[in-house]
């Protein structure tokens, strides 16, 4: 049975020595379950008591020393397969990279940073809110009783009677008031959603900025000289704007905002639609009820809070005569900002 145990031995070895060699075969052969060196030591049973201990101790040198020559040759091959791999994939570090084409802002992100870096620059503030939101927020709170018009579930997304897609950022505005007490200047800037039917100028989904001041002896001169300030800023110095009467039930007394065209100057042009001016926002002194819900005395405190659609400015800023190019993905459009 030495002799057998030698014989497997340097069978083995030389084996590993092949440049062919298949280690995991070898191995297998040699050492596994059904191996060579195990079908020797099955047949320790017809040893004597004094030859097993012997015959035992030299399958374990034997089987230690092949193990060994197999992990040396293992790691052999390794090292040659990577050097080999390095060498197929060597790269000349020296030789100019492939170009990365930058992207760059939407032009309704665009637009919006511009807005909300000029209101910031007033000393406003920046708040957000969720977009599911509690019909309270989004109505009642807002001076909107449940038997007004724009209750009806045809005109908002409702998920239960109670919960919504919110159909303006003015919600924020009441969380803002409910949990800060005056002064407040906040704008509110956010996706709302309506059930619009999707044409050039609606769609479901859009984006709006509102802004609230709240505070002592805020009267509708502080409304105008803010939205001024904002026009000029956002469409040039030589921009004028126009207060027109109008009704929301959260603002009282309440006006559409135009903008002098800023292409023609006034005189009436394609984009202005030959008026001269373009509407731009609502806005209004923050109605007496509307700080009652939230916690604010209205016989201390006043307050002007505005709104506009992103899309609305932007599509003024830029000439854009359709809302739908902003979210059809199409780099043509989108390159051109």
């Amino acid at each position: 049975m030495k002799e057998k145990l030698q014989q497997i031995k340097e069978a083995a070895l030389s084996e590993l020595k092949a440049a062919d060699c298949d280690t995991e075969a070898l191995r297998v052969r040699y050492l596994g379950k059904k191996g060579e060196l195990t079908a020797v030591l099955r047949g320790m049973g017809a040893l004597t008591p004094e030859e097993r201990p012997v015959v035992g101790q030299m399958a374990n040198e034997v089987r230690a020393e092949i193990e060994a020559a197999l992990a040396v040759r293992v790691a052999e091959e390794k090292e040659k397969a990577l050097n080999d791999r390095l060498a197929r994939e060597k790269l000349d570090v020296t030789m100019p990279g492939t170009p990365s084409r930058m992207g760059h802002q939407h032009p309704l992100t665009r637009a919006q940073r511009e807005m909300e870096e000029i209101f910031i620059g007033m000393g406003f503030e920046i708040a957000e809110g969720p977009e599911v939101e509690y019909d309270y927020y989004n109505f009642k709170a807002l001076n909107i009783p449940e038997n007004h018009p724009a209750r009806d579930t045809q005109d908002t997304f409702y998920i239960t009677d109670n919960i919504l897609l919110r159909s303006q950022t003015s919600p924020v505005q009441v969380r803002v008031m409910e949990k800060q007490s005056p002064p407040i200047r906040v704008i509110s800037p956010g996706r709302v959603y309506r059930s619009d039917a999707l044409d050039a100028t609606h769609s479901p989904l859009f984006h709006q900025m509102e802004g609230l001041v709240v505070d002592k002896g805020i009267t509708m001169s502080d409304l105008k000289g803010t939205l001024e300030t904002f026009a000029k800023k956002m469409f040039g110095e030589e921009t004028k704007i126009r207060f027109r009467p109008h009704h929301f039930p959260f603002t009282e007394p309440s006006a559409e905002v135009d903008v002098s065209c800023f292409v023609c100057g006034g005189k009436g042009c394609r984009v202005c639609k030959g008026e001269g001016w373009i509407e731009i926002l609502g806005a209004g002194m923050v109605h007496p009820f509307v700080l009652e819900n939230c916690g604010i005395d209205p016989e201390v405190y006043s307050g002007f809070a505005f709104g506009m659609g992103l899309e609305r400015v932007t599509m003024t800023r830029y000439g854009i005569d359709d809302i739908r190019l902003f979210y059809e993905n199409d780099e043509r459009f989108l390159k051109q900002f």
